[in-house]
C-alpha cells in the first residue's frame, strides 16, 4: 500500500473513567486498527453510519486528535508524533473542512480576518496588505465577492459559510483536504453546488481529498475510491465502480439497499433499512462486529474476526464469505 497520505494499523481509543475515583475502566474504540491510503490527486470517500468512527479517523489523520497506536505517513515520512515546526509544516500540507461551517467560524471575527489568519500564523505573505490580497483571491476562487471580506459569518447562508470554510482550508495551499460531512447540513440544491465547487478546485489545484459522508449518493458523485467503515474498522474498500456495482460485504450491501430511489421506474421496492443499530464501541461483539445484524452470520463469524482481503482487483472486504456470498444486487442509486 502506498499513497500521499497513509494510515497503518491506526487506533484511536478514548478512555472511560469511573465517576468517583476517575480510574480507567474501559475504552471507546472509535478507530480500531485501520489501514487506508490516499492517492495523490484523487478522492477517497469514507462512508458509514453515525457513530462508526469516521469523523474521529479524519481528525486523527489531520493530527487534531492524537492516535493511540499506529502510524500516519505523509509522502513517505512518519508524521504520527511530529511537533513544533514539523507539525506546522504538516498543517500547511493537510487541512480540514468541518461539517458545521458556522460552529467552526468565530462569529465576532470578520470573514477576511478568519480566512487570512492562517497566513499570519504560518508567517506567509510579505505584508498585511499582501495577506489581505491573498485572502481576497481565495474568496473569489470559492465564489464570494470582495464584500465578503468585511462581513461577519451570520450574514451568510449555510452554503456560503461552507465556501468560507473551504477558502480557509485552501489559504495555505495544502495538498490534502479532509472534508468531514461538508454538505450534510446543507439543502440538496446547495449540496450540489458545493460538491461541484470542490471538484473544480481539485482539478485546478491537484488536491487530494478524504471525503467523509454518510450519504452514498454524494460519495458516488465525488469519489474515485470508497472505504466503508463499521464500528471503528474498514470492512470494504475499493474503486467506486466496483464497490457500488458488486458490494462484497453484507454491511455495504445493506447501506446501498437503504438508499431511497426517487425514480419509480427504477425502484423495485421501498428502502430496506439495516436491522438493529451500531453496537457500543466500548464493548464490541466478538468475532465480526457486524454479525449481530448480518443475515448471513455463522458460528465462524461469531468467533473469529475476518481480515480485510482482496476479492477482486483492488477491491477488498472483511468478510469470511466475501467471495462466496450471493448478495442480492443493490437497488439502483
Amino acid at each position: 500500500m502506498s499513497g500521499l497520505l497513509e494510515m497503518r494499523e491506526l487506533r484511536t481509543w478514548f478512555p472511560q473513567r469511573s465517576p468517583i475515583l476517575r480510574r480507567t475502566i474501559g475504552h471507546v474504540r472509535a478507530v480500531d486498527q485501520v489501514d487506508l491510503s490516499l492517492a495523490a490527486g484523487r478522492t477517497l470517500g469514507l462512508v458509514g453510519e453515525s457513530g462508526c468512527g469516521k469523523s474521529t479517523l479524519g481528525r486523527t489523520a489531520a493530527r487534531l486528535i492524537e492516535s493511540t497506536e499506529g502510524t500516519i505517513i505523509l509522502d513517505g515520512k512518519d508524521v504520527t508524533h511530529v511537533s513544533g515546526s514539523d507539525l506546522m509544516a504538516f498543517r500547511r500540507r493537510v487541512q480540514m473542512v468541518f461539517q458545521d461551517p458556522y460552529a467552526s467560524l468565530n462569529p465576532r471575527i470578520r470573514v477576511g480576518d478568519a480566512v487570512g489568519e492562517a497566513l499570519a500564523i504560518h508567517g506567509l505573505g510579505d505584508s498585511r496588505l499582501d495577506r489581505r490580497e491573498r485572502t481576497r483571491a481565495i474568496l473569489h476562487k470559492v465564489g464570494l465577492g470582495d464584500d465578503a471580506m468585511d462581513r461577519y459569518p451570520h450574514e451568510f447562508s449555510g452554503g456560503q459559510r461552507q465556501r468560507i470554510g473551504i477558502a480557509r482550508a485552501l489559504i495555505l495551499n495544502p495538498e490534502i483536504l479532509i472534508a468531514d460531512e461538508p454538505v450534510s447540513a446543507l439543502d440538496v440544491s446547495v449540496q450540489a453546488q458545493v460538491i461541484n465547487l470542490m471538484r473544480d478546485l481539485q482539478a485546478e489545484f491537484g488536491l487530494t481529498y478524504l471525503f467523509i459522508a454518510h450519504d452514498l449518493s454524494v460519495v458516488r458523485h465525488i469519489s474515485d475510491e470508497v472505504a466503508i467503515m463499521y464500528l471503528g474498522r474498514i470492512v470494504e474498500t475499493g474503486p467506486k465502480a466496483s464497490v457500488f456495482r458488486n458490494p462484497r460485504h453484507p454491511y455495504t450491501n445493506g447501506l446501498l439497499r437503504s438508499v431511497p430511489v426517487p425514480d419509480p421506474e427504477k425502484r423495485r421496492t421501498g428502502p430496506v433499512p439495516l436491522a438493529g443499530g451500531v453496537p457500543d464501541p466500548s464493548s464490541p461483539p466478538a468475532g465480526c462486529a457486524f454479525h449481530p445484524r448480518c443475515p448471513y452470520a455463522s458460528e465462524l463469524c461469531r468467533a473469529e474476526r475476518p481480515k480485510l482481503e482482496e476479492v477482486e482487483s483492488r477491491h477488498h472486504a472483511a468478510c469470511h464469505f466475501a467471495k462466496d456470498l450471493d448478495l442480492e444486487s443493490p437497488r439502483a442509486t
